[in-house]
């Protein structure tokens, strides 16, 4: 089993980030950024700026939890994918099933924010896992 390789760790998640900011923009135009500003404004509040710095933060997390299933899942694309899905789930699904139990938001924003948000996670970790390597 080999050590982390905090360095690519970091590289990779710096990628990832810039994928998850630059496709999530992109959805957010298309398509979300409308139904999310109304559905905020409805409640008082305005959506907040998206952050590339959460981005990079959260690109830096999906490697980093690549690299630590990689000893066991072994190196490549499914350990990638499975990782990317990992982290969703316990990032983007869990708070989106909140704020939907909650009542904040329309159901079917949350489904689509969901399933945008699962695509992005997962190309996201598939680019920063291809910089990562355990040995430099």
């Amino acid at each position: 089993m080999g050590k982390t390789n905090w360095k690519r760790v970091f590289l990779g998640g710096l990628l990832a980030g810039v994928v998850l900011f630059v496709l999530g923009n992109i959805a957010w135009v298309i398509y979300l950024g409308k139904p999310w500003s109304a559905a905020t404004e409805a409640l008082g509040h305005p959506y907040p700026s998206r952050a590339i710095v959460f981005q990079l933060v959260v690109g830096i997390l999906a490697v980093w939890l690549y690299s630590a299933i990689r000893p066991r899942y072994g190196a490549g694309v499914k350990t990638a994918v499975i990782a990317g899905v990992a982290f969703w789930i316990m990032s983007a699904l869990f708070a989106n099933i909140s704020l939907g139990y909650g009542g904040l938001f329309p159901v079917s924003l949350l489904v689509i924010e969901s399933l945008t948000s699962l695509f992005l996670y997962v190309v996201a970790t598939l680019a920063g896992a291809w910089v990562y390597k355990e040995q430099e």
